[in-house]
């Protein structure tokens, strides 16, 4: 079953993070996963909301055919190597979606 991985950024450091993404882009392939959406604008849906709360200035999402191969991706030598360029680059937030329709 396919498995997801949702990701949210706020840019600190345009090159430094774009440097990351270039690099993960490979090593996603690699390890048989693909971008879904890649550096999208956020848009929010309703109206009203409010400032304080946090705001993404980019989203993205991965799909992996397995949990095990999202896994090793991100536990990579490789992913390992640049999450330093993430960390300076951007403040980001990602999560596994796991799940079905029925």
């Amino acid at each position: 079953m396919s498995v997801y991985v949702f990701m949210e950024a706020r840019v600190k450091d345009k090159e430094k993070y774009s440097s990351y993404l270039s690099s993960l882009s490979e090593i996603i392939i690699k390890y048989s996963g693909r971008w879904l959406v890649r550096d999208a604008c956020v848009t929010p849906l309703h109206e009203g909301m409010k400032e304080d709360r946090r705001q993404p200035q980019r989203v993205f999402l991965l799909e992996f055919p397995s949990k095990v191969q999202l896994r090793r991706c991100f536990a990579s030598p490789e992913h390992q190597r640049i999450i330093p360029l993430n960390n300076d680059g951007a403040d980001t937030r990602a999560i596994i979606l796991e799940g079905y329709i029925e």
